[in-house]
């Protein structure tokens, strides 16, 4: 064993607990949260192994040790249930057990990785994306909702043409309170309009592999290049039915004895990516969607029937469409929609 060094992060400051090479503990310190202070103190302690757990300024410090030549592991804090259910918790109490679990065993940590600088700041500019979306339709069921107890309504039509309609059917006591709020929904409008022009150069620029990705239909240059930046590396799974668990969309399980329990998903894994995943498999099973294997897989568990089977088959494609989005990255081949469909035809 080499020195270890646990290490439990805080927004202002970091506990350290250092191990020697024989397990024993030697130093309990506290470093202020800056990259110099952190630099200086890690400076110290060369080749040492630095355990954490993922949070806010974990993907940094990572970045800043490994470029130190530290070995750094970063623990899942969902699965790390000794360190946050206990009576007595503190951070230097955190640090120490986070070292101690990496001496016992570091799959105990169930580790989870960080990607490169350059691919979390591509990523921001999606989620960036979806927060000017959320203020839109906030805004937009504002109006209707204002307008409505008018007496009057603004027909349906599509978000990027709401800012023309709504002026054309808005009642005129309502022109200066909503004036302003209408202006804001066109030049949000405009922004994202922007922000998909940039994130399709961006794909087609920086991100070729996402070609292979959007030739499932629904699957735009959104969804495609947050894939990619997500996994940022197709060998991070060791094949490709691994991209269901990864991201949440398997069922949870409580076995014992005879009793197999019916369970929800886990909801495991990156948020952002399931919930494009989702909305991508509404658009497959949707009226809109051509025929496909995908589709039809949704529609033979659709047609089980009982509670929620519709809910329950848009996952299932979820989870499907995300192991073939990997298989199309690793292979980089033609995307055929109805190939199983061949298959059995032949």
């Amino acid at each position: 064993m080499t020195k270890v060094i646990g290490m439990d992060l805080g927004d202002k400051r970091h506990v350290v607990v250092v191990f020697d090479e024989t397990g024993d503990e030697v130093e309990v310190a506290k470093i202020t949260n800056t990259s110099r202070q952190v630099q200086r103190y890690f400076e110290g302690h060369p080749g040492a192994v630095v355990v954490m757990e993922a949070g806010t300024h974990s993907a940094w410090i990572t970045r800043l040790l490994e470029s130190m030549e530290h070995e750094v592991h970063v623990g899942n804090p969902r699965k790390l249930r000794a360190i946050w259910d206990t009576d007595d918790k503190s951070d230097e109490r955190d640090a120490r057990v986070l070292g101690l679990m990496y001496r016992l065993e570091p799959r105990l940590l169930h580790p989870v990785f960080h990607r490169s600088e350059r691919a979390q700041a591509d990523l921001e500019l999606i989620k960036a994306r979806e927060q000017l979306v959320a203020c839109r339709s906030k805004l937009i069921n504002h109006v209707r909702g204002v307008v409505k107890s008018m007496g009057e309504r603004i027909p349906k039509c599509s978000t990027q043409s709401f800012h023309r309609r709504a002026v054309e059917h808005m009642p005129s006591a309502l022109a200066e309170a909503l004036g302003s709020v209408v202006a804001m929904i066109e030049k949000l409008t405009e922004q994202i309009d922007d922000q998909d022009k940039l994130i399709k150069a961006i794909s087609e620029s920086q991100y070729s592999e996402t070609q292979w990705l959007r030739q499932v239909q629904g699957v735009g240059p959104v969804t495609a290049l947050a894939y990619v930046l997500t996994l940022e590396h197709p060998s991070r799974l060791s094949k490709s039915r691994s991209a269901g668990p990864l991201l949440g969309l398997t069922p949870k399980r409580d076995q014992s004895g005879d009793t197999d329990k019916q369970l929800r998903i886990t909801k495991a894994g990156n948020s952002h990516l399931r919930r494009l995943l989702v909305n991508c498999a509404h658009y497959i099973m949707g009226p809109l969607a051509s025929d496909s294997d995908l589709r039809r897989y949704g529609e033979r568990i659709a047609a089980r029937g009982g509670k929620n089977a519709k809910k329950r088959a848009v996952v299932a494609v979820a989870r499907k469409l995300a192991v073939l989005l990997h298989r199309l990255w690793v292979d980089q081949s033609e995307y055929i929609p109805l190939r199983s469909a061949r298959k059995e035809a032949a």
